[in-house]
């Protein structure tokens, strides 16, 4: 990092924006296996929360891997950085007022406590949202095919098969979407919300 970085500040602040939303901006951070539901979470949300009239975002992992992160892979130090850079996105979204979504399977609990770090050094808001599935129910739903490439060995670095996953210990909400509709699964994160 360079010495001769300075953060403007401009005249506008976050409380203005948020007065002119009628809303503060957040980060929920959706966290879990491949094929636990984060998207399809996320997805859920961002629904109520356009038919209640806020301003979202939503940002997947998936996503941003064809752009902001397409240069980086899926080892622990990848992982890391791919998590770091949404983090900072996630961070400058929230203070323009917006509410992120962010969809990452974010497998390593030190990389998700620096980006709930981010947030807290400007007072913004950050739920950690655990979708929580057994790896047998996320790789029976497969929607994507890769549980099946990575037990063929197409897959290196398979979170839930050759890479570990490290479950929050204090999410603020955990959601088990093997349990639950995604109705009621939505409407948790909602109840959270508000």
């Amino acid at each position: 990092m360079s010495n001769n970085v300075t953060w403007h500040h401009g005249d506008i602040t976050r409380a203005d924006r948020e007065k002119i939303l009628g809303q503060k901006g957040c980060t929920l951070w959706f966290t879990g296996l491949s094929g636990s539901g984060k998207s399809t979470l996320a997805v859920a949300v961002e629904k109520e929360l356009v038919r209640a009239g806020r301003l979202c975002y939503r940002l997947d992992g998936d996503n941003l891997r064809h752009g902001l992160n397409k240069n980086l892979g899926f080892t622990p130090e990848d992982r890391a950085e791919n998590v770091r850079r949404a983090g900072e996105v996630c961070r400058l979204m929230a203070d323009s007022g917006i509410i992120v979504l962010a969809s990452f399977v974010s497998p390593y609990a030190a990389d998700r406590a620096k980006v709930r770090a981010l947030h807290g050094e400007m007072g913004l808001p950050f739920f950690e949202v655990f979708v929580d599935v057994p790896v047998e129910v996320a790789a029976a739903r497969d929607p994507k095919g890769l549980y099946k490439k990575a037990q063929a060995g197409g897959i290196s670095n398979f979170t839930g098969l050759s890479q570990g996953y490290e479950a929050p210990e204090n999410p603020e909400l955990i959601v088990r979407t093997h349990e639950v509709s995604l109705g009621a699964g939505a409407a948790q994160v909602m109840g959270l919300l508000k």
